[in-house]
C-alpha cells in the first residue's frame, strides 16, 4: 500500500541485517536491559501452561485481575485516578492503538526531534506521513513548549494538529522531563483541545540521587499515558504494555484492540501479574545497578570526543552523541565492521550526524569491553574524519 511504502524502514531491522554474518560484534544499540524477569515470572508461566484459560481468548482490554492491579499501581505510584486501563501487546501496540483511534489521515501530529522512530512509523503507516509536524527541543533537549504554544495558536494553513506525543524519560535522548515542564505541555494541549500522548516506558529509569528529575505523570480528559513491562522487568519478549486513558476513549480503543490483537496473550498477562508482585523496589534495585554502566559509556565517549559531544543521561537508558562527521549511517556501519560495536544512527530518530547509545543491554564486564571499543572507534573518527570511513 502507499501508506506502508511511505513508512520508514525500521532501523532495528536494518541493524540486525547489518550484523548478520559478523562475528563478535557487541551491541550498544537496541534498547533492552540485560536482566531476566523476576523469578516469580517463570514460576507463574509454568503454572499457566497447565491452566485451560491460558489457551482461550480473554477480555479484549486484558484480564480483570491484571487491570485492577494496574489501576492500583497507577493511583499509588503515578497519581492517576478515574482512568480506564487497557493491556496491550507491548507499548508499541499501545501507541498504534491510540494513533488509529484518535487520528484521521488528514490530521496533524506533533513529534519532537529527536523522536522515537516507531512513533513516527505508526503515524506514517496509518496514512499521516505528510501530516507529521516535527517540533524542536530547547537547549536542555526538552520539547520546546514556547514553540508548541505558538504552533497550536497560529491560524491553520495546513492540517489541524490533533495530537502531540512526548516520551518521558525520553527515548532516544535519555533526558528526564521536569514535572513543571510536563504540566506546561499538558496545559497547552488542553487549551487548544489537542490530545497529549505520553510514553512512560522508562518511568522507573530515573536518577534522582544524582540531582536529576523524578518521573511524574499528568492526567486529564485530553491525556493518554502509555506504560510497559519490557524494560523495567526485563520482559521484552513477553510483549506486555498498557494504556491509561479517559473513559470517553474506551469504545474507540476497544474497536482497534479487537481488530489488531483481540486480546493480549494470556500467558504474558499472567507473567505480568507475577512481575507486579516483585514490585517497583525490585526494579529500582536493577536500575541502580546501571549507574556503573552509564559511567563507563559516558566516560568512553567523553574521552574520545569531549563532554560537549554527549547529550542526555538524566533518565532512560540512552545517551545521544554528536559525531565529528555527518554520515551517521556510514559511521554505524563502520563501527560494526572495524571496531565490532553497534549503535543506532541518529537519522533514524530525526537527528542526522548523531548516534544513540544504549548502556543497559550488557552486564558490567561486557559493557566495559563495548565501551572501550566505542571509545577507540570514536577517537579514530575524530582524528581521521571521513577518511576513516573509506574502505
Amino acid at each position: 500500500s502507499k501508506r506502508v511504502r511511505a513508512t520508514d524502514v525500521p532501523c532495528i531491522v536494518t541493524m540486525q541485517g547489518m550484523l548478520r554474518g559478523k562475528e563478535g560484534v557487541m551491541s550498544l544499540a537496541q534498547g533492552i536491559v540485560h536482566w531476566a524477569p523476576p523469578p516469580a515470572v517463570a514460576e507463574a508461566v509454568a503454572r499457566a501452561a497447565a491452566e485451560p484459560d491460558t489457551s482461550a481468548y480473554g477480555a479484549d482490554d486484558g484480564m480483570a485481575e491484571l487491570r485492577n492491579r494496574l489501576a492500583e499501581k497507577l493511583q499509588k505510584e503515578n497519581g492517576l485516578e478515574g482512568v480506564s486501563v487497557m493491556v496491550t501487546a507491548g507499548a508499541n501496540q499501545a501507541y498504534t492503538n491510540v494513533v488509529v483511534a484518535v487520528l484521521d489521515a488528514e490530521d496533524g501530529a506533533v513529534l519532537f526531534a529527536p523522536y522515537y522512530f516507531n512513533h513516527l512509523m505508526a503515524i506514517q503507516m496509518t496514512g499521516g506521513s505528510d501530516r507529521v509536524v516535527l517540533g524542536p527541543v530547547n537547549k536542555d533537549f526538552l520539547p520546546d513548549a514556547a514553540w508548541l504554544e505558538d504552533k497550536l495558536a497560529e491560524p491553520s494553513a495546513g492540517p489541524r494538529i490533533k495530537m502531540v506525543t512526548v516520551v518521558n524519560p525520553c527515548n532516544p535522548t535519555g533526558v528526564a522531563m521536569p514535572a513543571d515542564h510536563l504540566r506546561r505541555l499538558s496545559a497547552i494541549c488542553a487549551k487548544h483541545d489537542v490530545w497529549l500522548i505520553v510514553d512512560n516506558t522508562y518511568e522507573n529509569f530515573t536518577y534522582e540521587e544524582e540531582g536529576h528529575p523524578a518521573h511524574t505523570c499528568v492526567s486529564g480528559d485530553h491525556v493518554v499515558n502509555i506504560f510497559s513491562f519490557s524494560k523495567a522487568y526485563g520482559m521484552m519478549g513477553w510483549r506486555v504494555g498498557y494504556l491509561s486513558y479517559p473513559p470517553r476513549l474506551h469504545g474507540e480503543l476497544m474497536k482497534v484492540q479487537d481488530t489488531i490483537a483481540i486480546c493480549p496473550a494470556i500467558a504474558s498477562q499472567k507473567a505480568a501479574l507475577a512481575a507486579l508482585g516483585a514490585g517497583s523496589a525490585w526494579v529500582q534495585e536493577k536500575v541502580r545497578g546501571l549507574s556503573g554502566n552509564r559511567r563507563l559509556v559516558l566516560g568512553a565517549i567523553e574521552a574520545a570526543l569531549g563532554k560537549d559531544a554527549v547529550l542526555g543521561g538524566s533518565g532512560a537508558i540512552y545517551l545521544m552523541v554528536k559525531l565529528p562527521v555527518e554520515d551517521d549511517f556510514r559511521v554505524v556501519e563502520w563501527l560494526t565492521e572495524k571496531h565490532r560495536v553497534c549503535v543506532i544512527p541518529g537519522s533514524a530518530c530525526g537527528s542526522p550526524g548523531m548516534v544513540r547509545v544504549c548502556y543497559a543491554n550488557l552486564a558490567s564486564a561486557g559493557c566495559q569491553e563495548a565501551a572501550e571499543r566505542l571509545r577507540a572507534g570514536l577517537a579514530e573518527l575524530k582524528e581521521r574524519g571521513v577518511a576513516a570511513l573509506v574502505a
